[in-house]
């Protein structure tokens, strides 16, 4: 069986299932003979890992990946970012290309730099620019450039030119559909999966104009925004429906959901507040600055943070640190009492958070790469951490980095139309998701291994 899925990068269920769905006449079809919901994401709920985690069965911890920025090998200072090499784990398209089957991928992150399928394949919002290879036979990138002409892979969204990123937005998504209806139709595949970004972009730049719960709304000519992107996408899907076969799967999902900021937390100066970062510069933070302007004396130093829609606590380790402090007989309990200390903080008006703290070992099988001591979701993601410093509170009304008005939510959506009439309700997780996909084309064996016998019956058992 051929399989196609398309991938909304922070497509929330509230949204595509229920506010907006009688406004999308081709999506809507697809999801009355669809199994659909609501599909947990994985721990960070962010896109990356998510995408990869969905292609591979495996958590972020058992592929390294926390974000798209990793700290490298207990350095205070030194990153590397995230790319298609990290990924040592089989995703989807390498167990079903070993039987023979065909793949074609546009756009999943992180596929930059563009690795062997057996097909094609278009890289992903890390690309640098079309300058650079970008496909892989090396050869597509040609036929991309007579289809769309300079293909375009993301857009700056933090940004107050807001008329110039609807128009960004637009040309990217329209140029991706054109790009997609021609691979579609000119290429042999088994599996087709694409991932718009856009989606995800135009969330985080429109919210406040959108949701009048939010603390910034903003009433005006930006207020359907949100909607009528919604309407491009279902009009560019109706027409890739038009092209399958009734013997094509087809799948809806997306990596994680989105809802509104309440704010920006500034985790580091509250850190140097609680006597946790010390710092040799303090009149520095008599206006804003970077963590790296920080002179930090690491020899007084227990902990530091990264800011993100959630944030990463790295502990000062002896031993592990160039300059660490905390000795391993004390790691467990000075990671618990910073732990209760966190979860401690309330709102600025005194409110109550519903902060969350995971620890990697306690979260997934095993924690590889260079994980973050502490992960944190602040106010249960409502709040984003800002790692800058220097502010008079340390509740931002806004985004630290550039304007963003929302944050991501825990459950992203699922849907499947199979060929055989079946339909309904149900939730799944973002982990569930390879083992279907590749029982359902006819790799039970491989799905059974990232499943089990049990877990995988029950999961296709919908009827």
């Amino acid at each position: 069986m051929k399989c196609f899925v398309m991938g909304l990068d922070s497509a929330p269920p509230e949204l595509l299932f229920n506010e907006f769905i009688e406004e999308l006449p081709n999506i809507r079809k697809i999801l009355e003979n669809s199994i659909y919901g609501p599909m947990r994401s994985c721990i960070p709920a962010i896109t990356i890992p998510a995408w990869m985690c969905m292609a591979t069965g495996k958590t972020p911890g058992e592929l390294g990946l926390y974000g798209f920025r990793h700290r490298k090998e207990s350095s205070y200072t030194d990153i590397w970012i995230a790319h298609s090499m990290k990924i040592k784990e089989k995703a989807i398209w390498d167990y079903i290309g070993k039987k023979g089957l065909k793949s074609i991928l546009v756009g999943v992150p992180p596929t930059y730099p563009p690795r062997k399928v057996n097909g094609y394949l278009v890289s992903c919002f890390i690309t640098p620019d079309s300058s650079v290879n970008y496909t892989y036979p090396s050869t597509l990138k040609n036929e991309i450039e007579k289809v769309a002409g300079d293909y375009i892979f993301d857009v700056v969204f933090r940004k107050d030119e807001r008329d110039k990123l609807i128009e960004e937005v637009w040309d990217m998504t329209e140029k991706r559909f054109e790009v997609i209806r021609y691979l579609l139709q000119e290429k042999e595949w088994d599996y087709f999966e694409f991932v718009e970004i856009g989606l995800d972009r135009i969330h985080h730049a429109f919210w406040k104009y959108f949701d009048e719960e939010h603390h910034l709304y903003e009433e005006g000519k930006y207020r359907n925004v949100i909607r009528d992107y919604y309407r491009l996408l279902d009009k560019e899907i109706g027409k890739i429906v038009n092209l399958l076969d009734e013997n094509t799967a087809i799948s809806i999902v997306s990596d994680h959901g989105v809802k509104r900021m309440k704010g920006a937390f500034a985790i580091n100066q509250w850190l140097i507040q609680e006597g946790y970062m010390k710092v040799r510069n303090p009149e520095i933070l008599s206006s804003f600055c970077r963590f790296e302007q920080l002179d930090v004396d690491w020899s007084r130093t227990v902990a530091w943070a990264w800011g993100g829609y959630y944030s990463r606590i790295f502990l000062n380790v002896k031993g592990r640190e160039k300059k660490g402090i905390i000795k391993k007989t004390e790691y467990e309990s000075v990671r618990d009492e910073l732990k209760d200390a966190i979860c401690s903080i309330k709102g600025e008006n005194g409110e109550k958070w519903d902060t969350k703290v995971f620890y990697p070992e306690d979260i997934y099988p095993v924690a590889k790469g260079d994980k973050p001591d502490m992960m944190v979701y602040l106010d249960n993601l409502y709040w984003r951490a800002a790692g800058t410093l220097g502010y008079e509170s340390n509740y931002l009304p806004e985004n630290d980095t550039g304007p963003d008005d929302a944050v991501h939510s825990e459950y992203g959506v699922f849907s499947l139309k199979l060929p055989e009439s079946n339909s309904g309700r149900t939730e799944i997780s973002i982990y569930d998701f390879a083992p279907l996909i590749l029982n359902l084309m006819g790799l039970k064996e491989e799905a059974v291994k990232l499943r089990g016998e049990n877990e995988l019956r029950n999961l296709v058992n919908w009827s």
